[in-house]
């Protein structure tokens, strides 16, 4: 009988290191990574909208918000993913810094720029070897995007240095499934999640 029990927990230890070992490593670092950078990045686009405000760049101060609100939609969508893959996120504080609204837009472009050249496609190519579907999704929902606000910040960009900011968008919708930021008009359905849009979060 005591052997029986031995082989038992044996096998019980055993199976317990399988599973172990057959976690991706890799994408969960990814996920790990990608949380605390769209969470750190929803923080300070927060705060710099309201830099943008104070300094009188009210289409701008809107355009931050729109993006802060995509980035806790993109932080949100990876923790979930995280804790499907039984992994839980250690907490910790956004570090950055705020400057002028004319820095801070740089600032926005070259890690918009970072995150679609370099660390998104990264992340899925890993996420597609270790074969987890739920993170393919996420950061592609996110890489998707991206590419689109730093298309936002770029005009916001030229718009401000040519003295013709209020000629940028006053009111933008953002989808509550991806975080895919539209400004000033929304189609039926968002064009990387499919999701109708009434259920479309409106930033003005």
């Amino acid at each position: 009988m005591l052997n029986k029990i031995k082989l038992s927990l044996l096998l019980l230890f055993v199976s317990i290191t399988i599973i172990s070992a057959a976690k991706p490593a890799n994408t969960i670092k990814n996920l790990k990574s990608a949380i605390k950078g769209e969470t750190t990045a929803s923080a300070k686009y927060a705060a710099y909208s309201e830099k943008a405000k104070s300094e009188g760049f009210d289409k701008i101060a809107v355009l931050f918000k729109a993006a802060s609100k995509a980035e806790l939609i993109h932080a949100n969508n990876h923790k979930a993913v995280l804790a499907e893959l039984g992994e839980t996120m250690a907490d910790f504080t956004p570090e950055y810094t705020v400057n002028s609204t004319k820095e801070n837009l740089k600032d926005a472009i070259e890690g918009e720029t970072y995150e679609v050249n370099s660390m998104y496609p990264e992340f899925l190519k890993a996420g597609k070897s270790d074969n987890v579907n739920l993170a393919l999704i996420s950061f592609n929902y996110a890489y998707q995007t991206e590419k689109k606000h730093a298309a936002l910040y770029k005009n916001a960009l030229s718009k401000l240095e040519s003295g013709n900011e209020n000629n940028l968008a006053s009111k933008y919708f953002v989808c509550s499934t991806c975080g895919n930021t539209y400004e000033t008009d929304a189609p039926a359905r968002c064009g990387i999640s499919m999701t109708p849009s009434e259920r479309f979060i409106t930033i003005q």
